[in-house]
């Protein structure tokens, strides 16, 4: 029966022509309310599955992968991170950190695990990355952000990561502030976040985009917008993410997590 829901909702929502007709009719709000939940919950329940389940040359799970609590521990992990970790000596966000436990507890290789972040679904691509991302992350479910700067390369990051996002570069000369740095912004149907003063944009991510038909997570929506930009691709994990991630993070300090949320 889950399945066959999961089929008609992908049949459904998943075509842009289907999307585009109910907008001429309702405001997106009301759209996201008519499917009561999200579609996202299944990528959490198949990332659970995964997370749970030996891979990797090494064939062990990633129950032993240390997310900031413990290891093994993912309940309330997502409502701290990014964070330090001294073992690698780095500030690191939800997606490297589990890239990292990818490679040293499973063997897997760095290059196939970036290379398959991403979803393509009219590739037929899926991507576990994605699924094990909505599974933690939902288990921060009700719970407010709420981001340490205590250590030095914490701060660090912050204030690379706001650098990073005032920061004009390109041919078009666009910085993440052109767009989200004030109120009233907007794009076509969808309202612009402004980074200083949204409680809820960030902690809605990972989220269901309807548009591709699949679960997009934070470090694919740093991919995307410098796409948008029209700037060389940004390296999945890179630091410049991570500090991106994590100013806009510590901005929504006191957001109560909600995800998989549903977005155009």
């Amino acid at each position: 029966m889950k399945q066959l829901t999961k089929l008609l909702l992908m049949g459904v929502i998943g075509t842009g022509l289907s999307f585009s007709a109910l907008a001429e009719e309702a405001s997106v709000k009301d759209y996201r309310a008519m499917l009561e939940d999200s579609p996202g919950d299944f990528w959490v329940d198949d990332g659970k599955d995964l997370f749970y389940a030996k891979a990797g040359p090494k064939n062990v799970s990633l129950e032993k992968c240390d997310l900031g609590k413990g290891s093994g521990v993912v309940e309330g992990v997502y409502a701290e991170l990014p964070k330090y970790f001294a073992d690698i000596n780095q500030v690191m966000d939800l997606e490297a950190r589990l890239m990292h436990c990818m490679i040293t507890l499973q063997g897997k290789n760095k290059d196939s695990i970036i290379k398959n972040a991403f979803s393509n679904p009219k590739k037929g691509k899926d991507s576990e990355m994605e699924k094990i991302v909505a599974f933690v992350a939902a288990q921060s479910n009700g719970q407010k952000f709420q981001l340490s700067l205590a250590h030095p390369k914490e701060m660090e990051s912050y204030k690379t990561g706001e650098a990073l996002f005032w920061r004009r570069s390109g041919t078009m000369d666009f910085s993440c502030a052109t767009c989200h740095a004030a109120d009233g912004k907007r794009i076509r149907l969808q309202t612009l976040y402004n980074a200083y003063n949204d409680k809820e944009t960030i902690p809605s991510w990972p989220t269901y985009r309807v548009s591709k038909s699949t679960v997009r997570t934070m470090q694919n929506r740093m991919w995307d917008c410098h796409w948008q930009m029209r700037l060389p691709d940004v390296d999945f994990g890179s630091k410049a993410t991570v500090d991106l991630i994590t100013f806009m993070t510590k901005q929504s300090e006191g957001g109560v997590i909600q995800v998989p949320s549903i977005k155009r």
